[in-house]
């Protein structure tokens, strides 16, 4: 049984609303003795620069600051002093908000990070900050990117797996997602869908081999996937009407299962590429966040 119960979310001071405060409550609600962690990272470039003040005026003036926005994160916490979660406000000075987060989930032994996903105010659609992409890369506890849909007690929950991979750390990722999934699902009432996408024919190998059937080849293909998911489906009990598997990339497959089934979250696994790797190939989890409308719960293996 999984447990989130020192919950780290991630505030964002230039936000007029506070999305992932509400999912941790929620999330919260849902566990025993659920304690959350409200953290902000801020830095002000100019305060370091500021050659008209000796050092211990710009310490006490980053002090005031830091003072201020917990000041500021208490008063937020305003309308849950009555609830039962214990609340603790953490702000630090740092200039790399991604590497203070990591080092307070190391510190506090955080089981769960929290942060929302921004919107873009031009055109409406989600995109990445870089500290999203460093969390989903190196964080080393799950990730939960948060947007404005609520969490319907019934609704769908769905697990994206590579069902076809049968190295060790995918097989043990792939469990680890779906084990997970379906303890949320639980947790929320709601149905745990699975969805794996097959790649389709390369249309290279259809040019240059004259015997190659390209129909043929995709059955087969899609026969191995519709083998091996079902191998997972019976391992962990689902029932076959919630297994989707569908035909191309991963990034096209997963927003639109979701889509399709309503899903109010997407939980899937990162391998977490780093360096050249990250920079040529990307995570699925980083190129489907912004097609999604719902929440997404990235794990990392455990290793």
């Amino acid at each position: 049984m999984i447990k989130y119960q020192h919950i780290l979310v991630v505030m964002d001071p230039a936000a007029d609303t506070h999305p992932a405060l509400h999912r941790a409550v929620s999330v919260a609600a849902l566990q025993e003795q659920a304690a959350i962690t409200l953290f902000m990272p801020i830095y002000d470039f100019s305060y370091e620069m500021t050659s008209m003040l000796s050092s211990t005026e710009r310490d006490e003036m980053r002090a005031g600051v830091l003072q201020g926005r917990e000041e500021w994160l208490k008063e937020i916490l305003l309308p849950y002093q009555n609830s039962s979660i214990n609340f603790t406000i953490k702000v630090v000075w740092h200039s790399r908000p991604f590497e203070a987060i990591i080092l307070q989930v190391q510190e506090g032994q955080h089981d769960l990070v929290i942060k929302s996903s921004h919107k873009h105010n031009v055109i409406q659609t989600f995109i990445f900050t870089p500290t999203d992409w460093h969390l989903l890369r190196k964080c080393p506890c799950p990730v939960l990117l948060v947007k404005e849909r609520d969490w319907p007690m019934g609704g769908n929950v769905l697990a994206a797996v590579n069902c076809a991979a049968d190295d060790h750390d995918q097989v043990a990722l792939n469990n680890k997602v779906i084990a997970e999934s379906k303890e949320v699902a639980r947790l929320l009432t709601a149905e745990l869908h699975l969805i794996n996408a097959y790649p389709i024919t390369p249309v290279n190998m259809a040019l240059e081999l004259p015997d190659f059937d390209p129909n043929a080849y995709n059955a087969a293909v899609k026969r191995h996937h519709e083998k091996a998911m079902l191998v997972y489906a019976e391992r962990f009990n689902l029932d076959h009407s919630v297994l989707h598997l569908e035909e191309g990339l991963a990034e096209e497959v997963i927003p639109h299962c979701a889509t399709l089934i309503d899903a109010s979250l997407v939980i899937l696994g990162t391998v977490g590429r780093t360096g050249l790797s990250a920079a040529l190939l990307g995570n699925t989890a980083e190129q489907v966040i912004d097609k999604l409308s719902c929440d997404i719960l990235v794990l990392r293996p455990d290793a």
